[in-house]
């Protein structure tokens, strides 16, 4: 990633209130920090832009990768992904508590549940032991 100054990273870890965009997965039950990454990808065009960075976790970044397109199953088409910067979480994802999913609720939440691997058995795991405890989903 091209380097950003640690002010912007601040201010970019606090907006997203130190949790993944995608997985809203928080910093302080991962195990590896946040990373910041490129809604719109440098390889497509995108910038070091305050407009264009938002926090993810490692694995949501590494799926996520170049991609800026998933495939919407349900309506077999290709649909953008998912801008947590632009986008509210609520409007395209719901919690599915007592089986730890997150399931899209529109076609940009659909690509991006298939494309990020949101649901994954590891994170599904992790997703149980956090609710157990309480901790998890975040009440916003």
């Amino acid at each position: 990633m091209s380097r950003i100054s640690a002010e912007l990273e601040k201010k970019i870890r606090e907006a997203a209130k130190y949790r993944c965009g995608y997985c809203l997965s928080p910093q302080i039950l991962m195990p590896l920090k946040l990373e910041i990454e490129h809604l719109h990808p440098i390889s497509k065009g995108g910038t070091n832009d305050k407009e264009n960075l938002w926090l993810s976790c490692r694995k949501c970044n590494s799926h996520k990768a170049s991609k800026i397109y998933g495939f919407d199953s349900i309506l077999s088409k290709r649909a953008k992904l998912f801008n947590p910067r632009k986008q509210i979480w609520s409007e395209h994802f719901a919690w599915n508590i007592e089986k730890n999913l997150i399931i899209g609720k529109t076609s940009v939440g659909r690509a991006t549940v298939n494309a990020l691997k949101l649901n994954n058995e590891f994170l599904v795991t992790a997703r149980q032991f956090w609710i157990s405890f309480g901790i998890f989903p975040p009440k916003d």
